[in-house]
């Protein structure tokens, strides 16, 4: 089997799901084989049933996989992880992920699409991945919605707690009141170019920001 972490990434991860008190982590090879089988899904945006089978029963590890979600443990694991950022600046962006056929359809008694971040926009059925990175490009903190949500609207939310020197995006995030969280709430300059369409225009670093 193709290993897709080395030693010490497994061995950081490993460490930090032993204080997670509802999972199993008796077998520290399962465990391994169980991440590296996430790690495959994520990265080919296969179906789960086309897991192979070296990574074990497909059905098996979605339902461990969606157990570990209702638990928050990747949440956890996610910011644990994520600790020393470089924070000369963070950047923020979004990318729509279309969605399979087969994911249409959630029940309405645990709240249909919307609590699965799905929905329709003009260019289809998806999720939207809003992320904030540092200066390295190492993700901080994410959120998703459904496919037809803003950019903008996600900023504030993203950027609430972080400290950094400069914020970096698109001409998505021009508005008034995401500008005044960056400046007031954070300190930081927002290199954001204006968008055409602004009543009052706003200075923008363009060397830097300006060909986003």
């Amino acid at each position: 089997m193709k290993r897709l972490l080395s030693a010490d990434q497994f061995d950081r991860l490993h460490r930090r799901l032993q204080s997670e008190q509802k999972i199993h982590m008796k077998r520290r090879e399962l465990v391994r084989r169980f991440l590296e089988a996430v790690l495959w899904i994520g990265r080919s945006g296969a179906q789960w049933r086309l897991l192979p089978a070296e990574y074990g029963a497909w059905n098996s590890v979605y339902k461990r996989f969606a157990r570990w979600d209702e638990l928050g443990v990747w949440e956890r694991l996610f910011t644990g992880v994520a600790a020393d950022p470089d924070l000369q600046s963070v950047m923020l962006d979004a990318t729509v992920v279309r969605a399979h056929a087969c994911a249409a359809g959630a029940p309405k008694k645990n709240g249909g699409q919307a609590a699965q971040a799905l929905g329709r926009s003009r260019g289809g059925f998806g999720t939207k991945l809003h992320v904030l990175v540092d200066a390295l490009g190492n993700p901080l903190k994410f959120l998703l919605t459904s496919g037809a949500a803003g950019d903008n609207p996600q900023a504030i939310p993203l950027l609430e707690g972080q400290r950094a020197k400069e914020v970096i995006a698109d001409r998505g995030y021009d508005a008034d009141k995401t500008i005044a969280h960056i400046e007031r709430e954070m300190g930081a300059v927002a290199i954001i170019p204006p968008k055409k369409n602004r009543v009052a225009p706003r200075e923008c670093d363009y060397a830097c920001g300006g060909s986003l």
